[in-house]
């Protein structure tokens, strides 16, 4: 079986940044996935869970309602690892792109003061949240995205070189 491109991705160079993981298309029109990145993978803890469901909410129901952005938005939502979230986008769109409205939608955070959608009948584990930690991580990668502007790498996935062997697997260089 092929790899998909977020596995292709070599996680040990990854940094915090705003990448775009795929561009798929429904017909002729492009819906690309974005890689919203806080954590180093394998190099940093991952986000508290219940932090990252409040991030979760706050961010898909502010993104959601952005009147330049919502038309665009189709999903926004944790990657397994914990490391990050998926951006869901109608078009293709270059991360830089996205830069002012992920910091926005970042700041937006600290001025929540309830987690939108934490009731029973809305969600899931309505109890699992943590509005303070998420406001946390929040301010943390609001000054990693401020202090970083102009680093091309927090827009780009890093470059690997790949072995290919004899009978077509890939594998990365170690």
């Amino acid at each position: 079986m092929e790899l998909i491109r977020s596995f292709s991705i070599d996680h040990t160079r990854i940094i915090p940044g705003i990448f775009t993981s795929r561009v798929d298309y429904l017909g002729e029109y492009p819906v690309t996935t974005y890689d919203i990145r806080l954590k180093r993978p394998n190099r940093e803890p991952v986000i508290d869970v219940a932090a990252m469901h409040s991030l979760e909410h706050i961010i898909a129901t502010f993104l959601r309602n952005d009147a330049l952005w919502k038309d665009e938005i189709i999903y926004w939502g944790p990657m397994g690892c914990l490391t990050g979230f998926y951006l869901i986008l109608k078009g293709n769109r270059a991360p830089r792109e996205l830069y002012d409205i992920i910091l926005k939608a970042f700041k937006a955070v600290e001025d929540t003061r309830e987690v939108p959608g934490a009731a029973p009948v809305n969600c899931g584990y309505y109890r699992m949240h943590n509005l303070e930690m998420a406001k946390w991580y929040a301010r943390e990668f609001v000054a990693y995205l401020e202090e970083n502007a102009g680093n091309n790498d927090i827009f780009e996935y890093p470059e690997t070189e790949r072995l290919v062997t004899d009978d077509g697997r890939n594998f990365f260089d170690s």
